[in-house]
């Protein structure tokens, strides 16, 4: 196999990948993801210990221990477009040789699991409730740039999408579906309703908010595909990340799941007082479970 050129794999000087500012040694085989920068410290001031810190520009990266189980976490920013780095780069780290630039022969399989922060899509769900996503509906475009092919379950949720929207108001985007890992979800989601998240390119329109710019899609839109389900699995939120991380990291041969806290009811207009205490409580209900993870 050719080797990569210097223009398709960055590495800097110092031997680490380019925008995440890491060596291979410093990445352990699984990853938490979040998307603010000051979250990375709130989740490692419950390690044992930590061996290795990173920072470039929104990407900042623990690496260290909890009992047995070596973590890294890493913030991401806010985007698809931030996930497109970051999978990417996560999955050079593992399976790459930096010395050569050549894929290495036995690859190795991250699990990779998002603590996000969301807004619930379902008038029942609380400010301050878990989620746990199942499948991911993209209105982004990222996946549209990659040879993604849709296993069973996301071509039947994308036949009871068109069906859906035959009846309300379609997205001004075609959407895509993506599936979290199975394995994971039930590892790690005991107690939580699982779902289907959209994931949004924007936090305005994108979000059906608008300010001064006028906006194509509105909040009766979304409380429309409110009745969206598969196999049980109703919509229940959106945020702006998972069905990248869903979609890359099925291609790249990852595991990833996604845990999102709601901080508001975008439908019935409540939000949590306390944005902080119910961020933190996801991270102790997430955390053991996560340390606990076997295969």
């Amino acid at each position: 196999m050719q080797a990569l050129a210097d223009t398709e794999l960055i590495i800097t000087p110092k031997g680490r990948i380019y925008h995440l500012d890491l060596h291979p040694d410093e990445l352990a085989d699984t990853v938490i993801t979040v998307g603010d920068p000051a979250r990375v410290a709130a989740i490692t001031k419950h390690f044992d210990s930590i061996e290795s810190q990173a920072a470039h520009r929104e990407f900042v990266t623990h690496t260290g221990w909890v009992g047995k189980q070596r973590i890294t976490v890493l913030s991401t920013g806010i985007g698809p477009d931030n996930i497109d780095i970051c999978l990417n780069e996560l999955d050079a780290l593992a399976n790459i040789d930096f010395t050569t630039r050549i894929p290495q022969t036995n690859l190795r399989q991250l699990n990779i699991i998002r603590l996000g922060t969301s807004g619930a899509l379902q008038h029942d769900i609380e400010p301050g409730t878990l989620i746990l996503s199942r499948y991911g509906l993209g209105l982004d475009n990222l996946m549209h740039f990659y040879h993604y092919q849709p296993n069973p379950a996301e071509l039947g949720l994308m036949a009871e999408v068109q069906h859906l929207e035959t009846k309300v108001e379609k997205f001004p985007v075609s959407p895509y579906a993506c599936e979290g890992s199975a394995e994971l979800a039930e590892q790690l989601g005991e107690g939580m309703e699982q779902g289907i998240t959209i994931t949004c390119p924007g936090f305005y329109a994108p979000q059906a908010r608008s300010l001064r710019a006028p906006i194509l899609m509105s909040i009766a839109t979304l409380d429309a595909w409110s009745r969206l389900s598969y196999n049980g699995i109703r919509l229940t939120n959106f945020e702006m990340e998972t069905s990248a991380i869903f979609g890359l990291a099925s291609l790249l041969g990852h595991r990833a799941i996604s845990c999102n806290v709601i901080l508001g009811n975008r439908l019935n207009g409540k939000f949590t007082d306390d944005p902080g205490r119910v961020v933190e409580r996801m991270i102790e209900v997430m955390l053991p479970r996560i340390a606990g993870l076997m295969g």
